[in-house]
């Protein structure tokens, strides 16, 4: 069964080029403007205003990373490559900017309406991982921090069984989760007061 994706409408939504002045930007701009686009170009580096843009082209061949204002990467809006040279740190140095499409120069009179659907779309693929990545590293840190919690109660002298089995009590005396009862467990043994006389105050 084919999934058909919904294509979005660019119009009105603000470019940045990031390009030296060239015959490049031109081919951009007439492209840009049947779709409705708010275009700007820039060089060397992105001004303030670009934070607000919704794409980026950007010249792989002569950029630099102190051209843009955030971190290798971590780019807040979909980039586009505008490769002339295809030596391979020239294509490095575009990955590592987070490019999500790329356009082969010299531009012509197509592509960039292609590329700008596929670079939205690799962006949003690539922040939904990056919230789930967040998500089960959040995960994976709660659990540990309730086996830590689990380990400081049988420390006591408690089985591990017996010892989950009081976290749990403790949970349910002051209504609160599994994770967050851990949590106060582990920062409790970690005070200077240390961890007895803090579990039972609800």
């Amino acid at each position: 069964m084919m999934i058909r994706l919904h294509i979005p409408d660019l119009s009105k939504l603000r470019v940045a080029i990031l390009h030296r002045p060239h015959a490049t930007v031109q081919s951009l701009r007439r492209q840009c403007k049947p779709i409705g686009l708010d275009v700007f170009d820039c060089w060397p580096e992105l001004p303030p205003k670009a934070l607000a843009a919704d794409f980026v082209f950007f010249d792989a061949d002569m950029g630099y990373d102190a051209q843009f204002p955030w971190n290798t990467g971590e780019a807040p809006m979909p980039m586009i490559a505008l490769i002339g040279s295809e030596a391979p740190g020239r294509i490095e140095w575009s990955l590592s900017q987070g490019a999500d499409a790329q356009i082969l120069k010299p531009v012509g009179d197509g592509g960039v309406f292609s590329a700008l659907l596929i670079a939205r779309r690799a962006f949003e693929v690539r922040q939904q991982m990056r919230d789930e990545i967040c998500v089960l590293r959040g995960r994976l840190s709660q659990r540990q921090t309730v086996v830590q919690a689990v380990t400081l109660l049988a420390a006591a002298g408690r089985s591990e069984d017996e010892a989950y089995a009081q976290l749990r009590q403790l949970a349910m005396a002051r209504r609160e989760t599994m994770e967050d009862a851990a949590h106060r467990i582990v920062l409790a043994a970690q005070s200077q007061g240390g961890l007895h006389g803090k579990l039972g105050k609800h």
